[in-house]
């Protein structure tokens, strides 16, 4: 079996007791970086081979992770927090375990964009995900396809390049469109901000940008 187990996000008192579980009995536990996951994997109690799967090796490992999982093995993925496959590896290896005709089987747990949605106070009955924007190519493109979009719309952003993607919102949605930005969720300085978009970009042009934000931008009405 490969599990796909989501970890916290920030409070680890939001790790669910089958998350625990679930580790403690596999054979083999797949971290994007084994050096975030240790102190998480130490404070539950979960003394496992722990091995490296991410971005820049997913497509190396994959085939001899399916060749462990036809072994018999039993393998947990974990991403460094939240659910692994949304916005972090885990797509290639779920597609490739399926098509190999194995058992996969994702846990529920935590993941950013649901309690940022739920806060911002944005209609959540329809929504897209769009995670992270291409950085270059494609970026424009992207944006300008969402132009007429009448859902709710997520983005994950970094604090380098939140000001840029306000500026860019602004430039395809209008300066009125309702949205939020939240920080470091189920963390000590949790924070949402709420209004337009011009006036989100005036906020965070005089206050500091830290942590990982999710914007959520409201449809076209």
């Amino acid at each position: 079996m490969l599990y796909i187990v989501p970890t916290p996000i920030g409070n680890l008192e939001d790790m669910t007791f089958r998350a625990i579980n679930v580790l403690k009995a596999v054979d083999i536990i797949l971290a994007e970086d084994t050096r975030t996951s240790a102190p998480m994997l130490k404070h539950f109690g979960i003394d496992k081979k722990v091995f490296a799967h991410h971005q820049h090796n997913e497509h190396k490992a994959v085939q001899e992770i399916i060749r462990l999982l036809k072994e018999g093995n039993d393998i947990a993925l974990i991403s460094d927090a939240g659910t692994p496959a949304i916005s972090d590896p885990g797509f290639l290896l779920v597609r490739e375990a399926i098509k190999e005709g194995l058992d996969v089987q994702c846990l529920p747990g935590a993941t950013a964009f649901v309690p940022a949605l739920v806060n911002s106070g944005l209609p959540n009955d329809r929504f897209c995900f769009e995670g992270f924007l291409p950085v270059k190519k494609g970026r424009q493109t992207r944006l300008k396809s969402l132009a007429e979009e009448k859902r709710t719309m997520i983005f994950y952003e970094s604090p380098h390049r939140l000001l840029k993607s306000l500026e860019e919102f602004i430039q395809v949605f209008g300066t009125d469109r309702q949205a939020s930005v939240s920080r470091e969720i189920s963390k000590m300085f949790e924070e949402t901000v709420r209004g337009t978009l011009e006036e989100l970009k005036l906020h965070f042009e005089t206050h500091p940008i830290k942590g990982e934000f999710v914007c959520c931008v409201a449809g076209q009405p």
